[in-house]
């Protein structure tokens, strides 16, 4: 598994489900972190002896790198199929594309149009149609969740021979990290995600509220809370030049702890003693 940020999210989320995982954090497989790729999927083999790997990159991830990357590094594998999942939701509200969602597009054997959900079904077609035009040769299903019949993932047998590409990544995306062993208010928290600015695209990670735990997800404005054990308050946050932003962010996660602590103080001052 491979994420962009200094703190694996999505690897915590997914421990403890009898998956094993090799983990690649803090770059990208498709060029910083290839030779650690190579030998995280030559331990795998080796322990595990797979019938199948699956790849799960960063968003920022480009395919034609990783898949030359595979074929020259891991002759013993046989790349199967690359599989893009597309936002629509996101597609709709940012309707232009960055240069690493293109060659996402482009270089996919499947496109999975998640979140059909939340776009009106007149508007699922002309998606389609800018696909196509990406990609005239990939299949696109549509999904929600990206629920879908695996046998229809796995088994592609795109088998995929490329010479090397010319391998610029563009730097579009920064991101950041929070951390924080306090509580925080549940009202100022949603309050402070429903105030994130445009060029926050994605947001995740832990947040600690008096009544416990939450996995906390941000795409591009929407997120939602769900129940998640942990210690600690940790978040990453990406996007467009979005450093920039870390000194407003910051203390407005600050201030939602602060005012849980007003409320602890307020609840304590205001108790009475039993007689």
């Amino acid at each position: 598994m491979n994420e962009f940020g200094e703190i694996a999210i999505d690897t915590k989320v997914i421990e403890g489900k009898n998956v094993r995982i090799a983990e690649l954090g803090g770059g990208c497989v498709c060029c910083s972190l290839v030779g650690e790729f190579e030998a995280a999927v030559n331990e795998i083999i080796e322990k595990v002896a797979p019938e199948m790997i699956i790849v799960e990159t960063t968003g920022l991830a480009e395919p034609e790198a990783l898949v030359f990357n595979i074929q020259e590094a891991l002759p013993q594998c046989r790349l199967d199929g690359v599989v893009s999942v597309i936002d629509a939701d996101m597609l709709i509200r940012f309707p232009e594309l960055g240069h690493t969602t293109r060659l996402q597009i482009e270089g996919a054997d499947i496109l999975l149009l998640n979140k059909i959900d939340l776009v009106q079904a007149t508007q699922i077609e002309p998606l389609e149609t800018k696909l196509r035009e990406i990609n005239p040769t990939a299949a696109i299903v549509r999904t929600e969740r990206c629920r879908i019949n695996p046998e229809l993932l796995f088994g592609i047998g795109q088998e995929k021979k490329i010479a090397r590409p010319e391998h610029q990544h563009q730097l579009e995306f920064e991101s950041f990290t929070f951390s924080s062993d306090k509580i925080f208010s549940r009202d100022c928290f949603e309050a402070f995600a429903d105030s994130l600015p445009a060029n926050v695209l994605r947001a995740k990670g832990f947040i600690r509220f008096p009544d416990g735990a939450q996995l906390f997800n941000f795409v591009a404005g929407r997120w939602d809370l769900e129940p998640f054990e942990t210690s600690e308050t940790e978040l990453v946050f990406i996007g467009r030049k979005i450093t920039a932003l870390k000194s407003a962010i910051v203390p407005a996660l600050n201030e939602c702890a602060a005012k849980n602590d007003e409320v602890r103080m307020t609840n304590v001052e205001g108790m009475t003693k039993p007689k």
